[in-house]
């Protein structure tokens, strides 16, 4: 990517994309003085902008436009496949028409502050200000830390490489290992409701506490916005629930208030005791534990879920329980279904057949739904 010609190389560039002409140029005129203001009358265009210029450190943008609305290019930006554009911050500028539902919407989207019409010289630049310095120590941060700088906690890459190095250990050596993930309930609704600065200090309050719990030889990390996770290395399922029970009673207790006011701050966590054996990924581990949280956020949070916990669900479901683990053997599926077929595939059938119990657990659902479609007389 290329720098747009004709404008100056002094100054930190930041862009307005608004259909209103008199708005890009009341931002113009409030910020021309400290800022290089890049301007486009819709979402088009301001993201055409967007790709051409790497220098540009922050977006404001309206959410209602012709061609692209504020929502698209904000969904644009945050699924770029260059981590420049989709780490850019996004204020959203908003009018009377946008309710608390169009501000919602603009989280769930990525974006990053709102700033509300009408807004003066001071409230604008301070604004543009602070997401320029910080886009701009977050890029140096990058390149040379693998710290969240909110927190203070590991971040998502750090935290893959840590668990990649637990898996490997944990599958040399026969030792259990669980992930605990977990994230703050209706992060979403605090933001709008309290602001930004509120909503970053429960944040970073929920990992301190999370600090203090973990061992020497535990990750915590922030891996989005409001979701953190924790391998503890050697704790089994009964182990881990005791940790995530503890820390959702903590974060319930801990009287969390910013500026005088109180916040309601509680968590949903899932724990996934993941088998021990060469073929467990980062990936999968991950995938799995974040299906386990989403058990606990759609249970109505500020609870812990378990991986046995649903497959004791899903048998309970089925007409007669399918086989039961052994004792002393490991909490959680060994392996996927996915990679039984691929272990089948390669010809390693006895591999398979030794996670047999465990893969019909994983299944139970799917056999339960199968087996109520031949009672009701539906297709087989």
């Amino acid at each position: 990517m290329s720098q747009l010609p004709g404008r100056s190389a002094g100054k930190p560039r930041l862009i307005i994309v608004d259909d209103s002409r008199v708005m890009r140029a009341a931002v113009k005129k409030m910020l021309g003085e400290r800022f290089d203001v890049v301007a486009a009358e819709d979402g088009q265009k301001g993201w055409d902008a967007i790709r051409a210029d790497q220098s540009i450190q922050v977006v404001f943008t309206d959410l209602s436009m012709p061609e692209m609305d504020g929502y698209e290019l904000l969904q644009r930006i945050r699924t770029c496949d260059d981590p420049g554009v989709a780490g850019l911050p996004v204020i959203i500028v908003t009018g009377a028409e946008n309710d608390d539902a169009a501000r919602e919407r603009a989280l769930e989207l990525g974006a990053t502050d709102f700033i509300s019409k009408p807004f003066n010289t001071t409230d604008l630049t301070a604004r543009a200000t602070a997401h320029a310095n910080y886009q701009r120590a977050r890029k140096t941060l990058e390149e040379r830390t693998t710290i969240d700088t909110l927190t203070g906690l590991g971040n998502a890459a750090f935290y893959a490489a840590r668990l990649k190095q637990d898996l490997a250990f944990a599958a040399r050596h026969q030792h259990a290992l669980s992930v605990v993930r977990f994230e703050v309930d209706q992060f979403n609704k605090l933001f709008i409701r309290a602001g930004k600065e509120a909503a970053d200090h429960a944040l970073v309050e929920v990992s301190r506490l999370v600090a203090r719990l973990i061992r020497k030889e535990d990750t915590a990390a922030r891996i989005g916005v409001a979701q953190f996770s924790v391998t503890l290395p050697t704790a089994d399922g009964a182990g881990a629930r005791v940790f995530a029970e503890r820390l959702c009673r903590q974060v319930r207790e801990a009287a969390i208030s910013h500026a005088g006011r109180r916040l309601p701050v509680t968590i949903s966590v899932g724990v996934l005791s993941p088998g021990t054996h060469p073929g467990q990924t980062t990936r999968s581990v991950q995938e799995e534990a974040a299906t386990v949280l989403q058990a606990a956020v759609s249970a109505g949070g500020n609870r812990v879920v378990t991986d046995s916990d649903l497959r004791k669900a899903a048998r309970d479901r089925l007409p007669s329980s399918p086989e039961k683990p052994e004792k002393g053997a490991y909490a959680s599926p060994s392996i996927s279904v996915e990679q039984a077929l691929a272990m089948l595939k390669a010809g390693r059938d006895k591999d398979v057949a030794a996670h047999a119990a465990a893969l019909r657990e994983q299944l139970a659902p799917l056999l339960a739904l199968l087996e109520q479609g031949v009672e009701q007389g539906g297709p087989h």
